[in-house]
């Protein structure tokens, strides 16, 4: 994967003062180093600068970038982070159409694609990717975004300029751009987050390029187009048929992005997602006589320490094992230590940009770390659970029925510690209702269906556009922070097309939790993983990590020059503190109450001292106090 950045104002001249421009463009790359040093390269002209840091898993040697092409006397220019699975299919009608590749990356397809079949060819793409496309013969700058938001991309628009990124912090690297929150970022941060509104970039004047869509920036300023949508579509082929479906669905996505010019490993959890994904890469390399690189994660002494519940029932260790045994996979055991994941709570913060899933964007970081020391690219199992229905909000009768978002379904808790005056102006109850309020109606429905199957599709429709973006967040940055690509198959979007429109009945059957899905990969892994229970990314239950947390904890609230003791009751902190922690009551998704919620505060207090923004006096600007 890759970095990119960028501004372009039609008022401007860039090339007046180019060193000043210049300076700017490499500093935007520089802080997006870390998604990969391989290569950097800048453009800049008269209304457009161009930044490019790359990580290079195509063309080691010739796909520097930007890429340049001048056709018919006008520049095309291109940057680009990503990976496109069906340059194969593309390609060919480009050379017929009298193209010449003086590369063999998918960068180039990309750029000439969209001279040859106009700014629409981006639904002829499958793959993962954010790119910025300068378009010189119509005066215009083109953002693209892939369909289910893998890849990020953020923008600002500010007197005039528009300023891009692949993530917030390269925006504040332009001079126009500095951070500054509002109470609606603090609606964010507290009613949604750490999921986030899509196209909201928590920051004031801070937004996205939303999954899906394109943005077109020209004179007359910046228009959105979306391209792609989930569609509501009557299922009319049979089980027989939609299990053969799946089946293939789910190889061939996996097969595609095997696509790569260095080595390509998997992360193996121990799960069924995560195992599928390995069975079919080790096949593939087999075949070429290579063996597959795979690497488990899990908490030093959690053989000791782990704690069965109802969220996660055994550990993952004796399934990866299994696993062992049944493939010959060059497999790697990482441990992480209490102690590294606390601190890493607040590097999990820089690498997001934002507050996030505390310990588990921590120990992902972590784990990424180590994997990036062996490979560059990675295959995971991320998106199965939402897209297959793997979730207890799917199927248990009182998160199905819940009337707001059935991953976070009660606010109380996640606003325990605030003050009530700020628990007052935030308003959550009723932000958080219009968020959901309008996805709710924006989810196409389909005539005929009754009121189960209708709100079967909602939960599937708010999974896919909600909570696996959290997730496929938490991967690029935690992953991109030190540059290890992390590619989804299971969010390919043929797959999500198709599932989305299969009936719960077909997806549920006889009452086992993906039985579609177990069913289309049964031939790939014995029994006893292939019907395991879900059991959620791994945690510590090592009690020195919630002693270590409680220390942080209290150090903060102990300082009345902490910013968030602007927004905390104090009193309230110290009694949560010295209660038992609540291991079986999850505050969102399966993020457990006291000890992870405490964490998130840490990285909340940590994120405002980051960006220099004491709340107060933003809050009474905003009369709050």
């Amino acid at each position: 994967m890759c970095g990119i950045a960028g501004f372009c104002n039609f008022a401007a001249d860039f090339t007046q003062n180019s060193g000043l421009w210049q300076k700017i463009l490499v500093n935007m790359r520089a802080s997006l180093a870390h998604r990969g040093s391989d290569n950097v390269g800048k453009y800049l002209n008269e209304h457009i600068g161009l930044s490019h840091t790359r990580l290079s898993i195509r063309d080691l040697s010739y796909g520097a970038q930007p890429i340049v092409r001048n056709i018919d006397g006008a520049e095309y220019v291109i940057v680009y982070n990503g990976e496109i699975y069906n340059v194969d299919e593309i390609k060919p009608a480009l050379i017929q159409a009298g193209y010449h590749f003086e590369t063999t990356t998918d960068t180039e397809v990309i750029l000439y694609a969209y001279i040859q079949y106009g700014i629409d060819f981006v639904s002829k793409l499958n793959g993962i990717y954010a790119f910025a496309i300068w378009d010189e013969a119509k005066k215009q700058l083109v953002l693209y975004r892939d369909r289910v938001g893998v890849k990020p991309l953020f923008y600002a628009i500010k007197n005039n300029t528009l300023i891009f990124g692949s993530e917030i912090k390269a925006l504040f690297c332009h001079p126009l751009i500095s951070p500054k929150i509002d109470i609606d970022s603090f609606r964010e941060i507290f009613g949604i987050g750490p999921a986030r509104t899509s196209g909201n970039g928590v920051f004031k004047g801070i937004c996205e390029i939303m999954p899906g869509h394109y943005a077109v920036y020209t004179r007359e300023g910046l228009k959105d187009i979306r391209y792609w949508e989930l569609q509501s579509r009557e299922h009319t082929d049979s089980y027989e048929e939609t299990v053969e479906k799946v089946s293939f669905l789910v190889r061939d996505a996996i097969t595609r992005q095997m696509v790569a010019d260095v080595p390509i490993c998997s992360f193996l959890s121990g799960g069924i997602d995560s195992s599928i994904v390995t069975a079919v890469s080790s096949k593939f390399l087999q075949e070429k006589g290579v063996r597959l690189n795979t690497f488990s994660f899990d908490f030093k002494d959690n053989d000791i320490f782990f704690q069965a519940n109802a969220f996660q029932p055994e550990r993952d260790r004796p399934f990866v094992d299994r696993m062992l045994k049944e493939y010959d996979l060059n497999h790697t055991y990482l441990e992480c230590d209490e102690s590294d994941l606390a601190k890493l709570l607040l590097a999990a913060v820089d690498a997001k940009d934002l507050p996030g899933m505390t310990d588990i964007d921590a120990s992902l970081l972590y784990f990424c770390s180590l994997v990036a020391q062996h490979n560059k690219v990675a295959l995971t199992g991320e998106c199965a659970d939402e897209i297959f229905g793997g979730y207890p909000w799917f199927y248990r009768d009182e998160l199905v029925a819940s009337n707001s978002f059935p991953w976070s379904p009660n606010l109380s808790t996640r606003t325990a510690l605030l003050s009530d005056d700020f628990i007052k102006e935030l308003q959550l109850d009723d932000y958080v209702a219009a968020r959901y309020e309008a996805s709710i109606k924006a989810i196409p429905c389909l005539a005929g269906e009754n009121h189960f199957e209708a709100r079967c599709r909602e939960i599937a429709y708010l999974n896919i556009k909600w909570f696996m973006q959290t997730l496929l967040d938490r991967m690029d940055r935690a992953s991109m922070f030190y540059g290890l690509e992390a590619r989804v198959p299971f969010a390919d979007h043929r797959i999500i097309e198709y599932v989305f429109n299969v009936p719960w009945t077909m997806k549920y059957r006889d009452g086992v939790v993906k039985s579609l899905f177990r069913e289309a990969c049964k031939d790939l892994l014995p029994d006893e993983l292939l019907y395991r229970k879900k059991s959620p990314y791994p945690k510590t239950y090592n009690p020195n990590y919630e002693r270590l947390i409680l220390q942080m904890f209290s150090e903060i609230i102990s300082n009345p020059n902490s910013p968030i003791m602007a927004l905390i009751d104090k009193k309230k902190a110290l009694s949560f503190m010295k209660t038992p922690a609540k291991y079986g009551e999850p505050w969102f998704g399966q993020l457990m109450a006291a000890p992870q919620l405490m964490a998130y505060l840490i990285q909340v207090n940590y994120w405002l001292k980051t960006i220099n923004s004491v709340p107060k006096p933003c809050l009474r600007e905003q009369r709050l106090f």
